[in-house]
């Protein structure tokens, strides 16, 4: 049987017998020390290729096995495949899992996304990876979308979860497709050997720098769990914000890293949206100090009603 991620059928895989007579515990033990061998040799993170086609019980033993031994040790499952085999593989042990994120460029469906992580069962097990693209998946959007998708794409992987993944030449916007209605990347790294420059004109270096160092500083941004979505009356602009996790004094916000994207590469958006003053204990008519953490200047807001335009050159504001 061929290692299968339908509607792809691996032919060049075939999957050893994981209950052939020598398999358990000859076999078993034997990937099990495979892994223990390079994490003696200071490799600590997996990524696990098509894990949902493998047995779970071989995963939640080994998984087991290694981490307790080494409980530092991350398996992040790369199973683009129904939400049910998604989360059984977080319970039987995978620390990270790769996301239907990548395909989620519409503002209401990964609003829809994002509260069923944080408000279902899956909040309790499963840790979402945002992965903006991946070796096998150029999305249309970026492909279309030039520097602008690149940026919204981003930085809501970055500000959304606490995990966000960028496969190499992301940064570059390299985004040429391997053909018309492809989702592949031409001239890929998986068939030859292909150094990126550290620069390229128009590149969005410097936002993914911005993004980080704002992820190492605020807390806040290093979970999926604390999201909070709140009205941007355009379907284009999407407008959250992530609560300081020592932000609350008796059920009241002191402070809120708040994200606003423009979810169209091609157009300038603008939209009328609230300040969600009421979850700092403000009436409707108060003031807020705001940091524009991007551009590094400090002002104040008056009033829950506001208004703003987006344009593709400046996608996204972070407060």
């Amino acid at each position: 049987k061929y290692a299968e991620n339908p509607p792809k059928k691996y032919q060049d895989i075939v999957n050893v017998d994981f209950y052939g007579p020598d398999a358990i515990p000859d076999l078993w033990e034997a990937l099990r020390d495979v892994i223990l061998l390079w994490v003696s040799h200071g490799v600590k993170t997996f990524r696990v290729d098509n894990p949902h086609t493998k047995p779970l019980p071989f995963w939640e033993w080994m998984i087991g096995e290694v981490r307790a031994r080494h409980p530092e040790v991350i398996f992040l499952s790369e199973a683009f495949t129904r939400p049910t085999m998604m989360y059984r593989l977080a319970k039987v042990g995978f620390s990270q899992s790769y996301t239907y994120f990548t395909w989620r460029d519409k503002k209401q469906e990964l609003i829809d996304y994002i509260v069923e992580l944080t408000t279902t069962a899956p909040k309790e097990f499963y840790r979402p990876h945002f992965f903006v693209n991946t070796p096998d998946i150029n999305p249309f959007f970026l492909q279309t979308g030039g520097r602008p998708a690149h940026q919204i794409r981003a930085v809501l992987a970055a500000t959304l979860s606490g995990l966000w993944g960028v496969y190499s030449g992301f940064e570059l916007c390299e985004a040429t497709p391997l053909g018309p209605g492809k989702e592949e990347y031409l001239d890929s790294e998986k068939y030859e050997v292909k150094p990126y420059e550290k620069r390229r004109p128009g590149d969005i270096v410097e936002d993914v720098t911005l993004l980080n160092r704002l992820r190492r500083a605020h807390p806040a941004l290093q979970t999926h769990l604390n999201t909070r979505f709140y009205a941007a009356h355009n379907e284009n602009i999407i407008w959250y914000g992530k609560p300081s996790p020592t932000s609350s004094a008796g059920g009241t916000l002191t402070e809120m890293i708040m994200v606003m994207v423009n979810m169209d590469p091609h157009h300038s958006q603008e939209c009328a949206f609230e300040l969600p003053l009421w979850e700092f204990g403000l009436h409707d008519q108060a003031s807020i100090a705001v940091e524009d953490l991007a551009a590094g200047h400090r002002f104040d807001w008056h009033g829950k009603m506001q208004h703003i335009r987006l344009d593709p050159s400046q996608p996204y504001r972070i407060w």
